[in-house]
Protein backbone atom coordinates (compact mmCIF):
# COMPACT_ATOMS: atom_id res chain seq x y z
CA UNK A 1 0.00 0.00 0.00
CA UNK A 2 1.47 3.34 -1.21
CA UNK A 3 2.08 6.73 1.63
CA UNK A 4 -0.11 8.30 -0.51
CA UNK A 5 -3.22 6.02 0.08
CA UNK A 6 -2.11 5.35 4.02
CA UNK A 7 -2.15 9.00 4.07
CA UNK A 8 -5.07 9.62 1.98
CA UNK A 9 -7.08 7.00 4.58
CA UNK A 10 -6.08 8.63 7.80
CA UNK A 11 -6.86 12.12 6.87
CA UNK A 12 -10.73 10.43 5.66
CA UNK A 13 -11.00 8.94 9.22
CA UNK A 14 -9.13 12.18 11.24
CA UNK A 15 -12.24 14.05 9.80
CA UNK A 16 -15.42 11.94 9.39
CA UNK A 17 -13.94 11.55 13.38
CA UNK A 18 -14.04 15.13 14.37
CA UNK A 19 -16.08 18.33 14.99
CA UNK A 20 -15.14 19.34 11.46
CA UNK A 21 -16.40 16.49 9.29
CA UNK A 22 -16.24 16.27 5.96
CA UNK A 23 -18.06 17.45 2.83
CA UNK A 24 -17.92 14.97 0.27
CA UNK A 25 -19.11 16.23 -3.34
CA UNK A 26 -19.17 13.78 -6.54
CA UNK A 27 -16.47 13.32 -8.32
CA UNK A 28 -16.60 10.65 -11.77
CA UNK A 29 -13.26 11.14 -12.66
CA UNK A 30 -9.73 12.91 -12.36
CA UNK A 31 -10.51 16.76 -14.02
CA UNK A 32 -13.63 16.72 -11.60
CA UNK A 33 -11.73 15.34 -8.59
CA UNK A 34 -8.88 18.07 -9.46
CA UNK A 35 -11.86 20.38 -9.85
CA UNK A 36 -13.24 19.48 -6.50
CA UNK A 37 -9.93 19.79 -4.49
CA UNK A 38 -9.40 23.58 -5.93
CA UNK A 39 -12.33 24.29 -4.63
CA UNK A 40 -11.39 23.32 -1.35
CA UNK A 41 -13.16 19.98 -0.49
CA UNK A 42 -11.26 17.19 1.69
CA UNK A 43 -12.94 14.64 -0.21
CA UNK A 44 -14.59 13.19 -2.83
CA UNK A 45 -17.58 10.29 -3.88
CA UNK A 46 -17.51 8.04 -6.44
CA UNK A 47 -21.62 7.62 -7.17
CA UNK A 48 -23.17 4.85 -8.76
CA UNK A 49 -26.30 6.86 -9.74
CA UNK A 50 -24.44 9.93 -11.74
CA UNK A 51 -22.11 7.18 -13.12
CA UNK A 52 -24.51 5.28 -14.02
CA UNK A 53 -26.41 8.03 -15.75
CA UNK A 54 -22.99 9.28 -17.09
CA UNK A 55 -23.12 5.67 -19.08
CA UNK A 56 -26.62 5.62 -19.91
CA UNK A 57 -27.09 2.14 -18.52
CA UNK A 58 -28.10 3.46 -14.84
CA UNK A 59 -26.24 2.33 -11.73
CA UNK A 60 -27.80 -1.30 -12.38
CA UNK A 61 -25.88 -2.12 -14.99
CA UNK A 62 -22.43 -1.30 -13.22
CA UNK A 63 -19.60 -3.62 -12.10
CA UNK A 64 -17.23 -3.43 -9.71
CA UNK A 65 -14.89 -3.55 -12.66
CA UNK A 66 -15.98 -0.27 -13.91
CA UNK A 67 -16.13 1.72 -10.95
CA UNK A 68 -12.69 0.74 -9.49
CA UNK A 69 -11.30 1.62 -13.07
CA UNK A 70 -12.78 5.18 -12.46
CA UNK A 71 -11.72 4.92 -9.23
CA UNK A 72 -7.79 4.36 -10.37
CA UNK A 73 -7.92 7.21 -12.50
CA UNK A 74 -8.87 9.55 -10.37
CA UNK A 75 -6.59 8.25 -7.43
CA UNK A 76 -3.88 8.17 -10.23
CA UNK A 77 -4.14 11.70 -10.50
CA UNK A 78 -5.57 13.73 -7.53
CA UNK A 79 -4.55 12.57 -3.23
CA UNK A 80 -8.38 13.04 -2.72
CA UNK A 81 -9.60 10.64 -0.14
CA UNK A 82 -12.27 9.05 -2.53
CA UNK A 83 -15.26 7.40 -0.96
CA UNK A 84 -16.98 4.05 -3.16
CA UNK A 85 -20.25 3.77 -3.73
CA UNK A 86 -20.45 0.26 -3.50
CA UNK A 87 -24.16 -0.56 -4.16
CA UNK A 88 -25.07 -3.49 -2.79
CA UNK A 89 -21.28 -5.26 -2.49
CA UNK A 90 -21.58 -6.98 -5.77
CA UNK A 91 -23.04 -10.18 -4.03
CA UNK A 92 -23.51 -12.35 -1.27
CA UNK A 93 -21.19 -12.11 1.54
CA UNK A 94 -18.43 -14.09 -0.50
CA UNK A 95 -18.57 -11.68 -3.11
CA UNK A 96 -18.45 -8.59 -0.83
CA UNK A 97 -14.90 -10.38 0.37
CA UNK A 98 -13.31 -9.67 -3.06
CA UNK A 99 -15.63 -6.13 -3.35
CA UNK A 100 -13.43 -4.67 -0.28
CA UNK A 101 -10.22 -6.52 -1.14
CA UNK A 102 -10.36 -4.94 -4.59
CA UNK A 103 -11.39 -1.38 -3.69
CA UNK A 104 -8.78 -1.31 -0.88
CA UNK A 105 -6.35 -2.41 -3.42
CA UNK A 106 -7.37 0.79 -5.56
CA UNK A 107 -6.78 3.04 -2.83
CA UNK A 108 -10.33 3.90 -2.00
CA UNK A 109 -10.68 5.24 1.66
CA UNK A 110 -13.92 4.19 2.24
CA UNK A 111 -17.38 1.96 0.70
CA UNK A 112 -20.77 2.29 0.83
CA UNK A 113 -22.68 -0.61 1.05
CA UNK A 114 -26.45 -0.71 0.76
CA UNK A 115 -29.41 -2.91 1.89
CA UNK A 116 -31.55 -3.61 -1.25
CA UNK A 117 -31.43 -6.79 -3.85
CA UNK A 118 -29.03 -7.61 -6.40
CA UNK A 119 -28.81 -7.51 -8.95
CA UNK A 120 -30.47 -3.89 -8.60
CA UNK A 121 -33.34 -2.99 -9.91
CA UNK A 122 -33.44 0.30 -12.36
CA UNK A 123 -36.68 1.29 -10.36
CA UNK A 124 -34.55 2.76 -7.33
CA UNK A 125 -34.65 5.76 -9.42
CA UNK A 126 -37.79 6.45 -8.88
CA UNK A 127 -38.72 5.11 -5.24
CA UNK A 128 -39.28 1.66 -5.69
CA UNK A 129 -36.69 0.24 -3.11
CA UNK A 130 -36.10 -3.67 -2.04
CA UNK A 131 -34.98 -4.51 0.87
CA UNK A 132 -32.91 -7.75 1.34
CA UNK A 133 -32.93 -9.46 4.73
CA UNK A 134 -31.55 -7.81 7.84
CA UNK A 135 -29.60 -10.79 8.43
CA UNK A 136 -28.01 -10.69 5.24
CA UNK A 137 -26.86 -7.10 5.37
CA UNK A 138 -25.76 -7.60 8.73
CA UNK A 139 -23.46 -10.93 7.56
CA UNK A 140 -22.05 -9.10 4.62
CA UNK A 141 -21.23 -6.07 6.83
CA UNK A 142 -19.20 -9.02 9.07
CA UNK A 143 -17.85 -10.40 5.84
CA UNK A 144 -16.41 -6.73 5.00
CA UNK A 145 -15.16 -5.88 8.01
CA UNK A 146 -13.25 -9.08 8.53
CA UNK A 147 -12.15 -9.16 4.74
CA UNK A 148 -10.18 -5.23 5.27
CA UNK A 149 -6.57 -5.35 5.56
CA UNK A 150 -6.23 -1.57 6.52
CA UNK A 151 -7.96 -0.61 9.81
CA UNK A 152 -8.50 3.08 8.51
CA UNK A 153 -10.58 1.50 5.59
CA UNK A 154 -14.04 2.40 6.56
CA UNK A 155 -16.97 0.17 5.95
CA UNK A 156 -20.43 2.46 5.40
CA UNK A 157 -23.73 0.79 6.21
CA UNK A 158 -26.87 1.69 4.86
CA UNK A 159 -30.20 1.13 4.75
CA UNK A 160 -33.28 1.85 3.12
CA UNK A 161 -35.58 0.83 4.89
CA UNK A 162 -37.06 3.88 6.47
CA UNK A 163 -38.47 4.68 2.88
CA UNK A 164 -39.93 1.25 2.35
CA UNK A 165 -40.90 0.33 6.02
CA UNK A 166 -40.51 2.60 8.76
CA UNK A 167 -38.04 4.23 10.69
CA UNK A 168 -37.94 1.55 13.95
CA UNK A 169 -37.16 -0.77 11.28
CA UNK A 170 -34.55 1.22 9.93
CA UNK A 171 -33.16 2.37 13.42
CA UNK A 172 -33.17 -1.97 14.08
CA UNK A 173 -30.96 -2.50 10.68
CA UNK A 174 -28.60 0.35 11.58
CA UNK A 175 -28.29 -0.81 15.07
CA UNK A 176 -27.30 -4.01 14.39
CA UNK A 177 -25.07 -2.85 11.24
CA UNK A 178 -23.16 -0.98 13.90
CA UNK A 179 -22.68 -4.49 16.15
CA UNK A 180 -21.40 -5.92 13.12
CA UNK A 181 -18.43 -3.44 12.78
CA UNK A 182 -20.30 -0.91 10.52
CA UNK A 183 -17.63 2.18 10.87
CA UNK A 184 -20.06 4.87 9.68
CA UNK A 185 -24.20 4.55 9.29
CA UNK A 186 -26.14 6.28 6.40
CA UNK A 187 -29.60 5.55 7.25
CA UNK A 188 -31.49 6.90 3.88
CA UNK A 189 -34.37 9.36 5.67
CA UNK A 190 -37.67 10.67 4.62
CA UNK A 191 -37.49 14.19 5.95
CA UNK A 192 -36.02 16.33 8.35
CA UNK A 193 -37.86 14.62 11.02
CA UNK A 194 -36.54 11.29 10.27
CA UNK A 195 -33.03 13.26 10.12
CA UNK A 196 -33.33 14.33 14.19
CA UNK A 197 -34.64 10.86 14.95
CA UNK A 198 -31.51 9.26 13.39
CA UNK A 199 -28.96 11.97 14.98
CA UNK A 200 -30.69 11.12 18.48
CA UNK A 201 -30.68 7.50 18.46
CA UNK A 202 -28.08 6.01 16.41
CA UNK A 203 -24.22 6.17 17.65
CA UNK A 204 -21.71 8.48 15.56
CA UNK A 205 -20.71 9.17 12.77
CA UNK A 206 -23.77 9.29 10.77
CA UNK A 207 -23.25 10.08 7.23
CA UNK A 208 -26.25 12.30 5.54
CA UNK A 209 -26.94 11.96 1.62
CA UNK A 210 -27.89 15.41 0.26
CA UNK A 211 -30.85 15.55 -1.61
CA UNK A 212 -31.86 16.42 -5.25
CA UNK A 213 -31.91 20.24 -4.40
CA UNK A 214 -29.54 20.72 -1.77
CA UNK A 215 -29.44 21.23 1.92
CA UNK A 216 -31.56 24.65 1.44
CA UNK A 217 -34.57 22.25 -0.17
CA UNK A 218 -34.23 20.08 3.27
CA UNK A 219 -34.03 23.45 5.36
CA UNK A 220 -30.83 22.07 7.68
CA UNK A 221 -27.45 23.48 7.40
CA UNK A 222 -23.98 21.75 7.42
CA UNK A 223 -23.50 23.14 11.22
CA UNK A 224 -27.31 21.72 12.25
CA UNK A 225 -26.13 18.01 10.68
CA UNK A 226 -22.92 18.44 12.17
CA UNK A 227 -24.89 19.25 15.90
CA UNK A 228 -26.66 16.18 15.46
CA UNK A 229 -24.14 14.01 14.83
CA UNK A 230 -23.84 14.05 11.36
CA UNK A 231 -19.94 13.98 10.63
CA UNK A 232 -20.30 12.75 6.48
CA UNK A 233 -22.03 14.60 4.41
CA UNK A 234 -21.43 13.22 0.70
CA UNK A 235 -23.39 15.48 -2.39
CA UNK A 236 -23.77 12.39 -4.92
CA UNK A 237 -25.90 14.40 -7.44
CA UNK A 238 -24.93 18.33 -7.87
CA UNK A 239 -22.30 18.49 -10.26
CA UNK A 240 -23.44 15.75 -12.59
CA UNK A 241 -26.90 17.26 -13.11
CA UNK A 242 -25.12 20.92 -13.25
CA UNK A 243 -22.57 19.26 -15.67
CA UNK A 244 -25.31 17.90 -18.30
CA UNK A 245 -27.34 21.09 -17.78
CA UNK A 246 -24.51 22.80 -19.18
CA UNK A 247 -23.68 20.33 -21.85
CA UNK A 248 -26.96 20.51 -22.88
CA UNK A 249 -27.49 23.89 -23.62
CA UNK A 250 -24.15 23.81 -24.93
CA UNK A 251 -25.16 21.84 -27.47
CA UNK A 252 -28.32 23.37 -28.58
CA UNK A 253 -26.53 26.71 -28.65
CA UNK A 254 -24.03 24.99 -30.89
CA UNK A 255 -26.30 23.43 -33.10
CA UNK A 256 -28.34 26.88 -33.60
CA UNK A 257 -25.05 28.78 -34.59
CA UNK A 258 -25.02 30.44 -31.23
CA UNK A 259 -22.73 31.34 -28.57
CA UNK A 260 -22.32 29.19 -25.90
CA UNK A 261 -24.82 31.26 -23.24
CA UNK A 262 -22.24 29.90 -20.30
CA UNK A 263 -18.42 29.97 -21.94
CA UNK A 264 -18.54 33.72 -23.96
CA UNK A 265 -15.62 33.98 -26.53
CA UNK A 266 -14.01 36.22 -24.46
CA UNK A 267 -13.71 33.39 -21.25
CA UNK A 268 -12.83 30.87 -23.58
CA UNK A 269 -9.32 31.19 -23.63
CA UNK A 270 -9.46 32.11 -19.59
CA UNK A 271 -11.40 28.74 -19.25
CA UNK A 272 -8.48 27.00 -21.02
CA UNK A 273 -5.58 28.17 -19.07
CA UNK A 274 -7.59 27.60 -16.22
CA UNK A 275 -8.32 23.71 -17.37
CA UNK A 276 -4.33 24.13 -18.02
CA UNK A 277 -3.69 24.79 -14.44
CA UNK A 278 -5.89 22.58 -13.59
CA UNK A 279 -4.42 19.25 -14.77
CA UNK A 280 -0.87 20.78 -14.25
CA UNK A 281 -0.13 20.98 -17.85
CA UNK A 282 3.57 23.35 -17.71
CA UNK A 283 4.87 20.24 -15.58
CA UNK A 284 4.21 17.72 -18.47
CA UNK A 285 5.24 20.81 -21.09
CA UNK A 286 8.68 21.04 -18.47
CA UNK A 287 9.46 16.94 -18.60
CA UNK A 288 9.22 17.31 -22.54
CA UNK A 289 11.36 20.47 -22.75
CA UNK A 290 13.73 18.69 -20.38
CA UNK A 291 13.61 15.35 -22.59
CA UNK A 292 12.42 15.02 -26.44
CA UNK A 293 11.50 18.77 -27.14
CA UNK A 294 14.97 20.15 -26.54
Amino acid sequence: MSTSTENARLDFCRLVGSEQGCFAPLVLNPLMAKLAEEAGFSAGYLGGGAMGFLTGATEANLSLTQMVQAGLEIRSQSSLPLILDGTCGWGDPVHVRHTIRTAEAAGFAAIEIEDQILPKRVHHHVGVEHLIPCELMEAKITEAVAARLDPNFRIIARTNAARVIGMDEAMRRAEAFHRCGADVLLVMPRNLEDVRVIGARLPRPLMYMVPAGGLRAVGVSLSELSALGFSLIVDPGTPFFAMAHALRQSYAALKAGRTDPILEPASFDAEEKAVHRTIGLEELLDIERRTVER
